[in-house]
């Protein structure tokens, strides 16, 4: 069925701060000379302009434009850290390694070495001691229990990211300081209400940026030549993309994966599904582009009733 969320982590990540291991995601790092002009050539963003201390979203793209993942990229003085979602790694990898050639740059793996704490809530700031400025993936390096950190700005709150010896005492220090554990169901029912696509969930290796709504903040349609360029820049000037990521809200609880139908036409699944304490049932799809906001699909199998609404999801259930 649907998730559902501890009531007591959700008040807890949204009134104060909720906190989630996700030591399981994958981390490598890039460093050289040609660090950034390598990178440049490999991921859909403009990593030339990312500055010290600054980050941004980026996607790996095969030559159609297809997503093979999505990459938090974080430049620091000596290097650029890249961190994705664990399927999506070996991908990544495997991309660096082959394409380094000719490249002055060494590619080094970080998943094992680090660990990493997302904090989520009003209060994660101030929990963790917040990295100025307060742009999304604006990092800086702290301590946190006596330990070396470094924080960073995301969607939700605050993640710390440490030295995997440090894990622990890491944690125990955010615990203490008041943060409170969180499920990955609690994190998924926030990550849902604001519309944030998890890759090899909502979205993969058969998604484009566009289709994402991933564009607008992960690609470069200005700089020099990369993986994927032409057909994301052709679809973004010249075409419309044949899915978008939508919000659904549910008529009552249903089980991600099943059809969704408008006028007897299936239009996309469901991919994930949650019972917010705050919305009620609801959903996020990748839909065809004829299933717009407003509009109501049938769930196949069920009695249940799919409106389609624009991300993020607003207003009270």
């Amino acid at each position: 069925m649907a998730l559902a969320p501890d009531p007591a982590e959700y008040a807890a990540a949204t009134a104060g701060a909720g906190l989630l291991d996700q030591s399981e995601r994958g981390r490598l790092a890039v460093s050289g000379a040609d660090a950034a002009a390598f990178l440049d050539a490999v991921l859909s963003q403009d990593i030339a302009a990312i500055a010290p201390g600054a980050g941004a979203d980026a996607t790996l793209l095969t030559d159609k434009g297809r997503m093979l993942a999505e990459v938090r990229v974080l430049r620091t003085e000596e290097e650029i850290l890249l961190d994705c979602e664990r399927v999506a790694l070996q991908a990544l990898f495997d991309a660096l390694m082959r394409l380094r050639i000719g490249y002055a740059v060494e590619v080094h793996k970080r998943t094992l070495e680090t660990a990493l704490h997302s904090l989520l809530g009003p209060g994660a700031a101030a929990l963790a001691g917040s990295p100025a400025p307060a742009a999304e993936h604006a990092h800086a390096g702290a301590a946190l229990g006596g330990r070396p950190v470094r924080l960073i700005r995301t969607w939700a709150g605050v993640d710390v990211l440490c030295e995997s010896a440090d894990r622990e005492p890491v944690r125990e220090a955010l615990l203490g300081a008041g943060a409170v554990e969180i499920s990955r169901a609690t994190y998924d029912c926030l990550r849902i209400e604001a519309g944030v696509p998890r890759f090899g969930v909502e979205i993969g290796e058969q998604t484009m940026p566009q289709e994402a709504g991933l564009h607008e903040r992960a690609v470069s349609y200005t700089k020099g030549c990369y993986i994927g360029q032409e057909t994301v820049a052709r679809l973004y000037w010249k075409g419309k993309p044949n899915r978008h990521l939508r919000g659904l809200r549910l008529s009552e609880p249903v089980a991600p994966g099943v059809a969704l139908r408008q006028n007897e036409r299936d239009v996309g699944a469901l991919a994930s599904a949650v019972a917010s304490p705050r919305l009620g049932p609801i959903g996020l799809a990748l839909l065809r582009r004829e299933a717009e906001p407003g509009d109501i699909l049938a769930v196949e199998g069920s009695a249940a009733l799919a409106t389609v609404v624009a991300l993020p999801f607003a207003g009270e259930g």
